[in-house]
């Protein structure tokens, strides 16, 4: 019992907590977005991989860490406009079209990687962001070094997440997505474009989804390799669900999983005797119940995975 009491009591692991969270508030909140919208974007893992790619690639060739996170973000934008010319123009399956984009954009991940950096035993590396120590705030007792020097990325994160829950909730704009993902048809008699809506929303929340993967490479580590994700999308889609759609719970359930991440992995050289797939299961295990209990109560947007044809009921 002490050494799990000395685990949730140490600064570090709370730090942790924060860099895990990352990746996973920006995919959160992007797929959130689409889907508040009515538009599944299942095109989230790839996208990921993708924007960890071209992030670390463009910084790799001399960009500045700023201008990778930027590149990353509009390569996801031009994934997420291919899934909405499938999705929302042509109205093809939202599920086949985002499985689609995500085998494409893991692929071509990986071709471009090898096609530009050589096989080498060493993956080469660069720079990343430097954990910032914010005046007056890290120097507190326990909660300066836990929550007050993280990278800028980080806190990008975190404000991402409270800026998109007054925007869904207290702005027109949100009022029109919202409308878009309940009923279309009665945006559409208000005189509003569904077809323009769900096209910004899906681009803008790929566009997350893609510095949502740079972060792991220009930030969490300093080199790409194809597999680095590792489901990290898939988890965002599940977050969606545990948080109801709503933003300030999709950062609460992003944190919840890092923290189980983050508590399995200080676990496994605390206790020993215990083989560490145990360990490393326990963050999902923990995380489907909670889905679990959550999604019973969640309303899911009544217009979602339904194409939309303009002046059809």
């Amino acid at each position: 019992m002490s050494t799990l009491v000395d685990i949730i009591a140490s600064a570090g692991l709370w730090a942790a907590v924060l860099r895990i969270a990352t990746p996973l508030i920006f995919g959160t909140l992007g797929a959130l977005l689409c889907e508040r919208a009515g538009v599944l974007n299942l095109g989230i893992e790839g996208i990921m991989t993708f924007g960890a790619m071209i992030g670390w690639l463009s910084v790799y060739h001399g960009a500045d860490l700023w201008t990778g996170l930027l590149i990353a973000a509009i390569a996801g934008g031009i994934f997420g406009l291919l899934h909405s010319a499938l999705t929302v123009t042509l109205g093809l399956s939202q599920h086949v079209s985002g499985l689609g984009v995500t085998l494409f954009a893991s692929s071509f991940s990986y071709y471009i990687f090898r096609l530009i950096v050589p096989v080498a035993g060493t993956p080469p590396t660069i720079t990343p962001f430097q954990p910032i120590a914010i005046p007056g705030l890290s120097t507190l007792p326990f909660i300066g070094p836990a929550l007050f020097t993280q990278t800028t990325p980080t806190y990008l994160a975190i404000l991402v997440a409270l800026v998109m829950a007054y925007l869904i909730f207290r702005t027109p704009i949100g009022l029109a997505i919202r409308m878009t993902g309940e009923n279309p048809h009665a945006a559409e008699a208000q005189g509003l474009n569904p077809m323009k809506i769900r096209y910004g929303a899906i681009i803008t929340g790929s566009a997350l989804m893609g510095m949502g993967g740079a972060f792991l490479t220009l930030s969490a580590f300093n080199s790409f390799f194809p597999t680095m994700v590792q489901g990290r999308g898939w988890i965002c889609i599940a977050l969606v669900v545990f948080s109801s759609w709503r933003p300030g719970r999709a950062l609460f359930g992003a944190l919840l999983f890092a923290f189980f991440d983050a508590f399995q992995l200080r676990l496994q050289t605390a206790v020993q005797g215990v083989p560490y797939q145990i360990f490393l299961m326990t963050p999902y295990i923990l995380s489907i119940v909670a889905l679990a209990v959550m999604s019973r109560r969640a309303r899911v947007p009544q217009a979602l995975m339904q194409p939309y044809r303009r002046g059809e009921r």
